[in-house]
């Protein structure tokens, strides 16, 4: 091929070689495309092969807009990874080559051409590339709708993949980029034509997030903009416009608060319209009012005219994809396709202060889910004030008799339970009513209406509990116990997910109210594991967890085991061990064994030795997938961890006999190095497990222990791992307790470490604060000669923390360690001696006789240290904390 000359030329040879192999690569009768893509790989190597792909894009006249196509997007993706080593002439080839194409007679040319644009800006910026912002601007000012729409598709690329290289300093130029672009695309606001109208708007909404000055600047004008293509007649016009409201009422709601009428008004009325699409992003507008804390009162005028709207479209629409599952019978196979992507979260030792909301089986966001969270975000903010405006609709809906208005029923049943929560109050007093309402729905010939009902049913079950103790009350929770349980052995596959998830909720909420009916509870979960196909069986399994999770102790009774354990170890016995529907029977068994304990023993063997075999496979799979027969996936890893940590934590010292002749140790030493952060948190964790129980076992390796440990505590990880170095901050605390003056070697290290932690409180979580608080008090405890001479530099912030502990076994070792460092060197806790005096204070009752006596000499011995100064400090203390204090007669 021709080597680079003044203006580079193909070869003819070369060019109908490529453009050949394309043809086949994109002819439906190619048989072999694996074979092509080969051939196109090899002749890649040549370094001009990119200049061949942009020419046939480009000039090839000749060849189909397919091949051209292709060519581009060869070139594309080529680029991504090629461009910085490319030759400079070849890249200023390309780049002159594709600037003339942005007005190409055909879409799709230029469409391409805009994407490989983006692709390059991406690579080096606008400054790399000087002809560009020219070559785009005489486009845009041409009047001519290729060349406008040329340039307008590439920049709306540029926008949305990096739209902070329009909004920064180029070199050579006297105004950023945006200062430029932005009137123009204003300008387009009113172009005639839809596709440059959609284009530049959609262009300046992805600017809201970042708001660059010359947006911030220019509001009014874009306001202005956004109301004359409010009633825009193209909906994909009139979505763009109700996104940006909703973007603005998020990022800068005072933007809009003087126009907030209109605004309101306005989506209101898009609320209604006939494209779904659209009404769906006016519905966000809503949720996105209540969050910015905008006035309620304006929104509050509003509620008898958008709660109609708001539940006429909680009915399912005829194309919902719901209406279709909700055929399913029980006896279909699940496909998979069905089986939507499950997510493990890894244990945490600590306060759980990580969000973690169940994802909706069904989640594909809609009008209908939307309309229903707006419903349930007023009903939060509003309260019973929003019920005159909708129990008449609800009850009107209720009543509405026939088959032809199910979903009219339907939807005021799911109403009824997104203000479940937040109209509680108000409905109350009529909450025995609501019940027996909803009880028969429970039956009715609908599965749609069944299955809402089981939801419904589960947002009111912790007020039936409370009622629970009169016998109305109690008889009613039966009753909704009993109905839910009916529900699971449902015949309609959809009708089974939501009893069971309800179910799931209704345990949570009931804990040991559902001792009385463990028999029949397991009765029917057992029978339900036993009929239920593959997607189902997963929310079987975490109702099974959650169960255990509720009753614990209770349920180790062998009438119950004999009903719960010999399906389950079937199923187990049925899997293989690279089998994904392990995942959610380990997380099952995982709760099942910390609920029994020790009952636990006669199924303990199998099932850790079940867990070394995964961890092992796994482990080879990482480096050698053909030998060991399987494909990694590290929530085999995560599984299993977190599977012997609840033996760990269910056995107690009694797993010695388990873990004492295994290689536990080294895979979970390997697993405590891994590089993905889910695997760490669970080897930390079973790491902190086997130190309270069996710490011997890490004796031969203790060391690696502790420095792998204390590696995840510096600076640099905390930001990406939290909950990694949350777990080996607390394994480091529960081995240090064990074998005492063995961690000197990391206390040093350590101590700093969590002093940076301490002193950064408010960029991390409330867990690792409290975790690294007792981990250094357990080491001061331990080595205080060690730890009191950094004292001064943390002290203060690590009272702060104890101060929020709550009062266990934990901070009474953080307290040894506390008045251990104090006795060594007073003086530095004299500066913090208000917060010391302030941590004392925050325990309810001192249980452990000797802390209890170590904090009485700490607190007398800086009243005999300080005299008047004592005074002073003690008279500044809030009333209370000197209350607390008095009982040391201080």
């Amino acid at each position: 091929m021709a080597a680079t000359a003044l203006v580079w030329q193909p070869q003819d040879v070369g060019l109908s070689e490529i453009c050949s192999l394309l043809e086949q690569q994109i002819s439906p009768s190619t048989v072999d495309k694996s074979q092509i893509w080969q051939q196109l790989q090899h002749i890649s190597q040549v370094p001009d092969f990119n200049n061949y792909l942009v020419f046939i894009l480009v000039r090839a006249e000749g060849k189909s807009v397919e091949v051209r196509q292709a060519a581009g997007l060869l070139l594309k993706n080529n680029l991504k990874g090629a461009y910085p080593a490319m030759s400079q002439e070849n890249q200023k080839y390309i780049k002159s080559e594709l600037l003339p194409c942005l007005g190409a007679v055909d879409r799709n040319i230029r469409g391409t051409v805009g994407t490989i644009i983006s692709v390059i800006v991406h690579i080096e910026g606008v400054s790399g590339w000087s002809e560009l912002l020219p070559a785009l601007v005489t486009c845009l000012d041409s009047n001519d709708l290729n060349h406008m729409d040329g340039a307008m598709d590439a920049l709306s690329k540029i926008c949305e993949d990096i739209p902070h290289v329009l909004d920064s300093e180029v070199p050579g130029l006297a105004e950023r980029p945006i200062n430029i672009i932005l009137p123009r695309l204003y300008q387009f606001f009113q172009s005639p034509h839809a596709s440059l109208r959609k284009l530049a708007l959609g262009s300046v909404n992805q600017y809201i997030i970042i708001m660059p000055a010359a947006l911030y600047h220019s509001m009014d004008k874009y306001l202005q903009g956004l109301f004359v293509l409010a009633n825009d007649p193209v909906a994909e016009v009139r979505k763009l416009v109700c996104a940006a409201f909703v973007h603005l009422t998020e990022v800068l709601p005072s933007s809009i608060e003087p126009h907030i009428r209109n605004v309101m008004e306005y989506m209101l009325q898009v609320n209604k319209d006939p494209d779904e699409e659209v009404a769906l992003e006016a519905c966000e507008f809503w949720s996105a009012y209540c969050d910015a804390q905008l006035p309620p009162e304006n929104l509050k005028e509003l509620l008898p005219r958008l709660i109609p709207v708001l539940l006429s479209n909680m009915a399912y629409a005829d194309d919902d994809e719901s209406l279709l599952d909700a055929e399913e019978d029980e006896s279909q196979p699940d496909r998979d396709q069905d089986l939507k992507p499950r997510f493990h979260t890894s244990r945490l030792h600590g306060s759980e202060d990580f969000d973690d909301d169940d994802d909706d089986s069904y989640n594909v966001w809609n009008l209908r889910k939307c309309s229903a969270a707006a419903i349930d975000v007023l009903s939060n903010v509003f309260g019973d004030d929003i019920l005159p405006a909708l129990m008449p609709l609800i009850q009107a809906k209720l009543s509405a008799s026939g088959d032809e208005a199910w979903k009219d029923r339907e939807a005021a049943v799911l109403a009824l339970g997104a203000i479940g929560e937040g109209c509680i109050n108000g409905l109350y007093p009529h909450l025995s009513e609501i019940v027996s309402f909803l009880l028969p729905l429970l039956d009715d010939k609908f599965p749609l209406i069944r299955s809402i009902s089981c939801w419904t049913l589960s947002r009111f079950g912790k007020y039936l509990i409370q009622e629970s103790g009169n016998p109305n009350g109690y008889e009613q929770f039966e009753k909704v116990l009993m109905g839910l349980l009916r529900r699971l052995l449902d015949t309609n596959k959809r009708v089974q997910e939501a009893a069971c998830s309800a179910f799931a909720t209704l345990e949570e909420d009931a804990a040991e109210e559902l001792v009385p009916h463990l028999l029949v509870i397991l009765q029917h979960l057992m029978c339900a594991f036993g009929k239920y196909q593959r997607r189902n069986l997963r929310i079987v399994y975490d109702a099974i967890g959650t169960l255990a999770d509720s009753v614990r102790e209770e349920l180790n009774k062998p009438a119950y085991l004999d009903i719960l354990m010999p399906p389950l170890i079937a199923k187990w016995q049925q899997l293989s061990n690279s089998d994904k529907d392990l995942f959610p029977l380990l997380e099952c068994f995982t709760s099942i064994s910390q609920a029994l304990g020790v009952g636990f023993v006669p199924f303990a063997q199998p099932v850790f030795q079940r867990c070394i075999d995964i961890i092992q496979l796994q482990q080879l799979a990482k480096v050698d997938p053909a030998s060991a027969g399987a494909q990694y996936d590290r929530e085999f890893i995560v599984c299993s961890l977190d599977l012997l940590s609840g033996l760990a934590e269910g056995l107690g010292s009694g797993i010695e006999s388990l873990v004492s002749q295994s290689n536990l140790r080294d895979l979970l030493l390997k697993c405590c190095m891994d590089e993905a952060p889910d695997v760490r948190q669970s080897a930390f964790a079973l790491m902190g497990d086997l130190a309270r129980v069996f710490p011997v076992y890490l004796q031969p390796r203790l060391v690696e222990f502790l420095e792998i440990a204390s590696q995840q505590l510096t600076a640099n990880l905390i930001r990406e791992n939290l909950s990694v170095a949350n777990n080996a901050c607390w394994a480091i605390g529960e081995l240090a307790v064990k074998v005492r003056q063995e961690v000197s070697p990391i206390v040093t290290n350590v101590v700093s470490s969590l002093g940076l932690i301490l002193q950064h409180g408010e960029g991390v979580n409330k867990s690792l604060v409290e975790n690294s608080a007792i981990t250094l008090g357990r080491l001061a405890w331990i080595r205080p000669d060690l730890v009191a001479p950094h004292m001064e530099h943390f002290m203060k912030p690590w009272c702060m923390a104890l101060s929020m502990v709550r009062d266990d076994v934990e901070k009474e070792d953080a307290f040894r360690g506390l008045c251990a460092v104090v006795k060594v060197n007073p003086s530095g806790g004299v500066s913090s001696l208000v917060f010391i005096c302030k941590a004392i204070a925050s325990w309810n009752e001192i249980k452990s006789a000797d802390v209890q006596n170590e904090v009485s000499q700490v607190l007398n011995g800086y009243k005999h240290m300080l005299g008047n100064s004592w005074t002073e400090c003690f008279s500044a203390l809030d009333p209370p904390v000197k209350e607390r204090l008095a009982r040391y007669q201080v």
